[in-house]
């Protein structure tokens, strides 16, 4: 069954792959009249409307990476609001013309937004035990079930210390109106953003997040009621994950829930239908058999040591770290001029390192597997050229094996394990692979994620979105690093996949490339109106 399924997700790979002379299947225009609603809401649920936070934490940049050595904050209705404000919620409305959209903290491919997030949360003041559903339009809890307090009392003594629950899961649907299939590839970079924007936003409240890497997605369905809910037709919502949230200075966790709270949970009595999200939809089957085969079963909860290596010494950033948050955006077109010089550029690529204690890679998917090739277009007094940037150093051998013969692999510099391939301007070809996209070449840098990737299929098939989910945390560290240094970052979806290979002299499926991203100075679009996040809300704002 295992190679089955490793040879089912290989085909779903393969056939959706960009070529230069025939993309992936899509609808080929904008269905606007189907266009899904980026809201899910569960009608006829008690609403719990969430303060908006009156003032930001005036917490330095790095707070993001090293969490505050006091006590997390209490666990409240306010606090739980701030968490859920800069992880999940608006960051802005923009304007042009007689349209309207909104952005969110955490990106999403097209801005189409197929992550949605469930809590499972303690009583607090003002908020009853109980499984919720988060809604960012409106920045309130809907609750879909009551929880016992017995239960609760059991969730409580199995983790040995106070904490909540929030779980990811992906409407396929939302990417496939405009992406077609490949969209299932994008609604797993969006989760991996989604949980990098969580852990992010725990910090600043001194919490951790811990992935409960052991249940199945059969417990996650029944955790959160999906298999009690009449959905309609190619909306369902597809488990992605769990995790437990606790104060930082808190005892290690279990990373899974036992048997009996699972079958305590499948007695709830839920609430709350499910919104339409478009009059019609088109049955995209190809994503719906992959994500069966990718489904994930139970599993020994895994740990992983990735060592306590110093952060890179740079320049502290002008910005808070909640300013960063707040005004990450995609950039839709650079200044080819535009330029960061090497320390900073340095200082970014360090946080994608995967470093014990610190957010966003210690929630627990596994030791890394995604590496950066990059196009370096003019980081001074760094030499325009190829690079790779090394994340995980036990795949180095087997990777410069891989790789073509004549690059030269010098090392950069003796803090990061950043080697120079070949010199030479790399533009055309960085704009080439990536469907001919300008915002590829004319950036400071720009860079494909390399993956381990059939073995990682054939050991473990489920793996494959996780192989996505970390690709989106790798993304969201760029987004905000590129901010924090004064530029600004787009996630890359389009790209042609065996080219970049080939450019790198990958002859078959033991690596490849799953995302691209880009960074430089931004040309904004001075047609653009920006509103406040929450100027539609008629609500009191409440210090978080």
């Amino acid at each position: 069954m295992v190679d089955q399924a490793a040879e089912e997700i290989t085909r779903y790979h393969e056939q959706t792959k960009h070529h230069v002379n025939r993309y992936a299947r899509s609808p080929g225009y904008m269905d606007w009249k189907n266009q899904p609603n980026p809201f899910r809401v569960f009608e006829g649920t008690l609403t719990i409307p969430l303060p908006l936070a009156a003032q930001n934490p005036s917490l330095e940049h790095m707070a993001l990476y090293r969490r505050r050595a006091v006590s997390g904050e209490p666990f409240s209705l306010s606090s739980l609001a701030g968490f859920l404000e800069l992880s999940l919620g608006l960051s802005a409305w923009k304007v042009y013309g007689n349209s309207r959209w909104s952005l969110r903290i955490n990106p999403s491919s097209g801005n189409l937004h197929p992550t949605e997030a469930h809590l499972v949360l303690p009583a607090m003041k003002g908020l009853e035990a109980g499984l919720y559903h988060y809604n960012p339009l409106r920045h309130a809890l809907e609750q879909r079930a009551a929880i016992p307090h017995d239960l609760w009392r059991q969730i409580t003594g199995h983790f040995n210390t106070d904490g909540f629950m929030v779980a990811l899961s992906s409407i396929f649907w939302r990417e496939a109106w405009k992406y077609g299939e490949r969209a299932f590839r994008y609604c797993n970079h969006d989760a991996g953003h989604a949980l990098a924007a969580l852990g992010f936003s725990a910090a600043l409240k001194g919490w951790k997040l811990s992935c409960l890497n052991g249940l199945s997605d059969d417990d996650i369905e029944t955790l959160l009621g999906f298999d009690r809910t009449a959905w309609e037709p190619l909306e369902a919502e597809h488990p992605d994950l769990v995790c437990f949230v606790q104060e930082q200075n808190g005892p290690a966790v279990a990373r899974t829930l036992p048997q009996e709270v699972i079958r305590a949970f499948a007695d709830l009595i839920i609430a709350g239908k499910p919104n339409r999200l478009s009059p019609n939809r088109d049955d995209w089957q190809i994503i719906y058999r992959t994500a069966e085969h990718c489904r994930k079963p139970r599993t020994e909860e895994a740990r992983c040591d990735y060592g306590d290596k110093p952060f890179f010494t740079h320049p502290p950033a002008p910005l808070t770290a909640t300013d960063i948050i707040r005004r990450r955006r995609s950039a839709t077109a650079f200044d080819p001029d535009g330029s960061i010089d090497q320390e900073r550029f340095f200082a970014l690529l360090d946080k994608t390192l995967p470093r014990n204690h610190c957010p966003p890679f210690d929630v627990g998917l596994g030791a890394a597997a995604v590496h950066l090739l990059l196009f370096v277009h003019n980081v001074p007094p760094l030499a325009r050229g190829l690079y790779f940037f090394c994340r995980n150093p036990e795949d180095l051998q087997a990777l410069r094996k891989a790789f073509r013969s004549d690059f030269l692999w010098e090392p950069v510099t003796d803090d990061l394990p950043l080697y120079l391939l070949r010199t030479g301007d790399v533009r055309q070809e960085a704009i080439e692979v990536s469907c001919n996209q300008e915002i590829a070449g004319f950036s400071a840098f720009s860079l494909g994620m390399i993956a381990r990737f059939e073995q990682t299929l054939r050991s473990t098939p489920y793996r494959y979105r996780h192989l996505f989910w970390e690709t989106g945390i790798v993304g969201q560290v760029l987004y905000l690093e590129a901010e924090a240094q004064g530029a600004r970052g787009t996630g890359i979806g389009c790209f042609f996949d065996d080219p970049v290979h080939s450019l790198a002299g990958l002859a078959d499926n033991t690596w490849q490339s799953l995302y691209h991203f880009t960074v430089g100075r931004p040309i904004e679009d001075p047609r653009l109106t920006t509103l406040p996040p929450y100027h539609h809300l008629k609500r009191n704002s409440d210090a978080v």
